[in-house]
């Protein structure tokens, strides 16, 4: 006999049962070459300072800047710093050193002028224009030798590889990645290499939630289509779940006669809830199977699309402790009414632009939960909670895509 389970949930109490049922992730060292998108698991630490040593942040001469407040005045030239030189000689006064960007500042110089306020005339050097203590990066003032760059839970960005990189680091402590199964149901998919006969459509939603996953720092793997068969379906789980941490299924989990994920999930797995109060997307299901966390996402791919974004990736990243770095909330105004549920959030497909220092909220193409276009060509969607209105004028949060 079928568990109970709570139905028809909110969005707040799904995440919540969500959050109440994470999984643990072990973590292993990768190199920095490997790094692309994982979760950092322990702070990183800049093994240098940076910059290293006081260097010039332009080409031109290294001088003294009290002797350049009452131009033109003529120095001499005795060397030229580059890029990587050292043992430089010393600045005395009345003297000028020519140097390049990034070389390091020559002792006895504080200031810089650029090349183009300078006239070179043999071994002297005429400055037609005050000098700049500024121009000089100083020693430590983007980062600090032992200082924290960042902390667990942040992904690596090409940004932050190369933040690392300029600190010395070439081995991170990160997350291992989540294997999860992606498998998609129904009889009308077909797959992308071949024709469709009338009735049929091209299986697309494991490809976005495959996409979503990997830009996660996960490993997705894409099962084939499984057909509205409960044997073929029941196989297709079990092999899903000796050899991965999460299953995702799309498709299926409605209220027909032929929704085999909802039919085999309450007959043989084990369900957290059924169905949330949100628009799109409300039949998800949530549970375990074979003692496998599983998400059954709809079928539609919109609403499996908002799904994942909004209870699957909050879910992935509590896991790890990170902030979501692709669910960015922003306020706008409504340029629409919208159609909104008592009870239910709801989520609108909107263009977004800019009047007058405001931004707006516009809907976006049709709004039915088979559009993927709309989605895909969408800047954002609404968040409109149980009790809001979506009336034009009004304020509105906006997830954006």
């Amino acid at each position: 006999m079928a568990k109970p389970y709570p139905y028809f949930v909110s969005l707040d109490e799904a995440r919540n049962i969500c959050q109440n049922n994470k999984i643990s992730l072990s973590t292993e060292e990768v190199s920095i070459d490997d790094s692309l998108n994982r979760i950092i698991a322990s702070n990183v630490v800049a093994k240098v300072n940076d910059p290293p040593f006081d260097n010039s942040a332009m080409d031109g001469f290294a001088v003294i800047f009290s002797e350049t407040t009452s131009e033109p005045v003529e120095l001499s030239i005795i060397g030229v710093a580059n890029a990587g030189s050292n043992d430089l000689p010393k600045l005395s006064s009345g003297q000028a050193m020519k140097i390049m960007t990034g070389a390091p500042i020559p002792e006895g110089a504080d200031s810089i002028i650029p090349i183009e306020k300078c006239v070179i005339n043999g071994e002297k050097v005429i400055l037609n224009e005050q000098s700049k203590p500024h121009f000089i990066r100083k020693q430590g003032e983007n980062f600090t030798k032992n200082s924290v760059l960042f902390e667990p839970g942040e992904i690596l960005t090409p940004e932050k590889i190369s933040l690392c990189a300029a600190a010395g680091v070439n081995k991170l402590t990160v997350y291992q990645k989540l294997k999860i199964a992606v498998i998609p149901t129904g009889d009308e998919l077909k797959s992308l290499n071949e024709d469709l006969d009338y009735g049929e459509i091209y299986e697309s939603n494991s490809y976005g939630l495959c996409a979503l996953i990997t830009s996660l720092g996960h490993e997705a793997t894409r099962f084939p289509t499984v057909v509205d068969n409960l044997e073929t379906l029941r196989e297709t789980l079990d092999i899903a779940a000796q050899d991965h941490d999460l299953i995702i299924t799309s498709g299926g989990v409605s209220m027909g006669d032929r929704d085999f994920v909802r039919i085999i999930m309450q007959s043989e797995g084990e369900i957290n809830f059924w169905r949330v109060k949100m628009r799109p997307g409300s039949p998800p299901i949530f549970g375990r199977w074979a003692n496998t966390p599983i998400f059954g996402l709809p079928g539609n791919p919109v609403s499996s699309h908002v799904v994942f974004r909004v209870l699957v990736m909050d879910w992935l990243m509590s896991s790890t402790d990170s902030k979501n770095p692709r669910n960015q909330i922003i306020q706008a105004t409504l340029d629409n009414d919208i159609k909104v549920v008592d009870g239910f959030t709801t989520f609108r497909r909107v263009e977004l632009f800019h009047n007058q220092g405001n931004t707006i909220a516009r809907l976006k193409g049709h709004q039915g939960s088979g559009n993927i276009a709309g989605i895909a060509m969408s800047d954002g969607l609404t968040i409109l909670g149980p009790k809001d209105n979506g009336k034009q004028g009004e304020s509105c949060q906006i997830m954006l895509l």
